[in-house]
Formats: C-alpha cells, sequence, structure tokens
C-alpha cells in the first residue's frame, strides 16, 4: 500500500470564500465601518480584515498586514485568527518562518477544538517540527480531529494502524479508520480510503473482519453528522 501525501497545512478560508463573505452586505455595504469596528476590539472583524489582506480581496494583498489583523483576532480567542497565523509562521508567510510560533498557534485553535489545527499540531508532533518529536502526542491530536470526522486524520491514522510505522501494526484499527475515511471523503480521496479498506478487508480473518465493521458502525452512531 503506497502512502498518500498531501500538504499539511489548510486554510480556514479560501479567496472565494472570502470573496463571497464580501459579497454579504455586513462587510460590502461599508468597509469603513469593518475597519472601526475591528479597531474597537471586535475579534470577528479582526479577522475578516485579516483575510482580506492575505487573499487581496478589495485591498492590496499584503501578509504583513493579514498577520497584523490576525494577532489581534487571536488575542481576542478566534481559532482562525490563531489557525491562520500558525499557517503563516509554519510558511513564513508575512512573519518570520518559526516552527515554535506555529506549534504555538495551532495549540490555541486545537484546545478550542479546532479540527484543522488538530491535524496540523499531529503533523507537527509527528516530524518534530518546533517540538520534540513524540508519537504519542501526535497519535492524540491526530484522533482529536478524526473524532471530528477530519478525513485526512481519519486516513492517516489508517494509513499509521496498516504500516506500524508509529502506531503498533493493526489492520483491524487500520480497516476501521479507513472504513470511516471512505464514508466521508469525496473523489480521489474517497478511492483511495475505499481501495485501502477494501485492501485490508483481503487480509483480515473472518472474525476479525466482523469485529472491525462492528467497530465501524457503532462508532457511526455515537458520531452523528452534523
Amino acid at each position: 500500500m503506497s502512502e498518500t501525501h498531501r500538504s499539511p497545512f489548510r486554510l480556514i478560508l479560501s479567496t472565494g470564500t472570502i470573496l463571497t463573505l464580501l459579497a454579504t452586505p455586513s462587510l460590502s455595504a461599508d468597509i469603513k465601518t469593518l475597519r472601526k469596528q475591528a479597531d474597537a476590539g471586535d475579534a470577528k472583524a479582526q479577522f475578516n480584515i485579516g483575510a482580506m489582506y492575505e487573499n487581496g480581496s478589495g485591498v492590496k494583498q499584503d501578509y504583513e498586514e493579514a498577520a497584523r489583523w490576525y494577532r489581534k483576532a487571536a488575542a481576542m480567542g478566534d481559532a482562525r485568527a490563531q489557525y491562520n497565523l500558525g499557517i503563516m509562521h509554519q510558511n513564513g508567510f508575512g512573519v518570520p518562518r518559526n516552527d515554535t510560533e506555529a506549534v504555538k498557534w495551532y495549540r490555541k485553535a486545537a484546545m478550542q477544538g479546532a479540527a484543522s489545527a488538530q491535524y496540523n499540531l499531529g503533523f507537527m508532533y509527528l516530524n518534530g517540527q518546533g517540538v520534540p518529536q513524540d508519537y504519542a502526542e501526535a497519535s492524540k491530536w491526530y484522533r482529536k480531529a478524526a473524532e471530528q470526522g477530519d478525513v485526512d486524520a481519519l486516513r492517516i491514522l489508517g494509513l499509521a494502524y496498516y504500516l506500524g510505522k508509529w502506531v503498533p501494526q493493526d489492520l483491524v484499527q487500520s480497516y476501521f479508520w479507513f472504513s470511516l475515511a471512505a464514508s466521508r471523503a469525496s473523489g480521489d480521496e474517497y478511492k483511495q480510503a475505499s481501495d485501502a479498506k477494501d485492501r485490508i478487508a483481503t487480509e483480515l480473518p473472518p472474525d476479525k473482519l466482523k469485529k472491525a465493521q462492528r467497530m465501524v458502525r457503532e462508532w457511526e452512531k455515537s458520531h452523528p453528522r452534523k
């Protein structure tokens, strides 16, 4: 089974999403009002201005200015801004590249339940970026993201248990996580997860396969789709 590759860093809002936000009356009607709200300490307005500068939506793209506004929102506890600051520090967008700072902001967002931040924090622990390498911590944060149905976290756990690289090899667990990923993925991600699940099914004894399938059913019942 070949390892699947993906970028571990996912921005909360894409340019298209920002443009959609800007099309709403609350933002497009009066940008000056938005900035006034941000200057007054409104974290949501601060985040939106940061996103505008990041994507060059209605203003000239300026990563340094984006980071400045994200930092204001992050200080107010905005998990989206905290996550995006992690992205910017990890990649050196508008701020010095600094894995330790990236981990700090990912952790703040992850503690608030942001699945993407939990995934990225797991990645940092897995690879020893900004923190000492710690497989137990990596597994913990990937699981937290997976508990929220994050497809990438589900897939990486399936792969980890299949390969036995940083968790004990366990084909029942691998089938379990790949099955959950397949049920939530689409396109190429669905095909990869589904193919992996089907392959593992051929490697499991009947009793083990039934156990894995039962685990999937029980997990689905206890984790209703939102």
